[in-house]
Formats: structure tokens, sequence, C-alpha cells
């Protein structure tokens, strides 16, 4: 009878970014979408993202004219609450401001990255990403990268918009007791 060995090797590093990936890049429909509301703000400029009818600038301040995200999965579509025009990013890798955001250059992955900010990549143009300038300006896709600081933003509520920032309600689980029948005389 042969004999038979069977080694199996494991892997320390594994990185699940890939499967990740691999499962946001198309959408999905059984998820819900969401609305959320909020200041988009940027680590290079300081300040937060404004859609200004064409134009893009990360020069609000807090409390200015703030973003609507509507989220499905991990993908989001950003729109100027505003002005209702949605954040896109065209084939030249300028960050423009539309009034219809149904194609796919209006659509962006988000990506929670390890220091805790968020990095939107395009999920027309892989690799792409939403950034700005020190001033406040938007930088060109091509020339952005997940690691640079340009691209990272962090998600605030708007100033003044309390109904929004209610903290979770937690409800006390008592347990349950028997119920204990009335005896009726016979």
């Amino acid at each position: 009878m042969p004999l038979v060995f069977v080694v199996l090797v494991a892997e320390e590093n594994v990185d699940f970014r890939i499967h990740v990936e691999n499962q946001t890049r198309a959408r999905d429909d059984v998820s819900r979408k969401q609305l959320r509301l909020y200041q988009l703000y940027s680590r290079t400029s300081g300040k937060h993202i404004q859609v200004l009818g064409r134009r893009i600038s990360a020069r609000g301040e807090d409390g200015d004219k703030y973003v609507e995200t509507d989220t499905f999965g991990s993908q989001v579509r950003i729109k100027g609450k505003e002005t209702e025009f949605y954040l896109c990013m065209n084939r030249k890798g300028k960050l423009v401001g539309k009034p219809d955001g149904t194609s796919k250059e209006c659509v962006f992955i988000e990506k929670v990255l390890e220091n805790n900010y968020t990095a939107l990549m395009s999920a027309k143009y892989s690799g792409w990403y939403v950034g700005f300038t020190k001033k406040g300006r938007p930088r060109k896709g091509p020339k952005t990268r997940e690691n640079q600081q340009d691209v990272h933003f962090m998600k605030r509520y708007p100033k003044g918009q309390p109904e929004l920032q209610k903290p979770f309600k937690y409800t006390t689980v008592t347990k349950r007791s028997r119920r204990i029948r009335p005896t009726h005389p016979a």
C-alpha cells in the first residue's frame, strides 16, 4: 500500500482586499441603497468638499453646503445637497459636477484605509481617486494614489443637524417570567 503525505501550507500574510474588491465591483441588486448626509473633510486642505454646480472644490467651512451620499454596498454616488449636481470624474480624470448622476463616471468605490480615513476610487477608472490639493483644488485622477494624503477623507455629520446625531437607544432585556394564571373556583 503506497503511503501518501499531504502538506498544507498556511500563508501568514493573507490579504482579503482582493476578495473584497472582486465582491464590490458589480452593483448589488439585493442591498438597499442608503441616503446619508455628510460633510466630506479633506485631510490635505483641512476643509470640506463642495459641489458647486459644475465646479468642485475642497474649500467649504464646517456647516457649509454639504454633500449627500447615495450608498449601495461599498459604491457611493455623491451629490451636492443644495446644487443637486453629482460629483463625477471624466475620462481625463478631472473632477466635474453633472446634473445626472446615473453614469458610471459618477460612482465611486469607498475604501476604508488602515488610518481610518476613506479614499474614493472611481468605479469606471480603476486606480483613479478623488483628491484635492492644499488649496482645495481638485487633482486629476491619474496623478493620485491610495497612499497619498490628497485622497484621504473623513465623513462628518453636518453642523446643526441634531436629528442625524441621535445616539443609539439601548433597551434593557429582562428575563421572561412565567405567567401565573388566576385560579377559578370550580
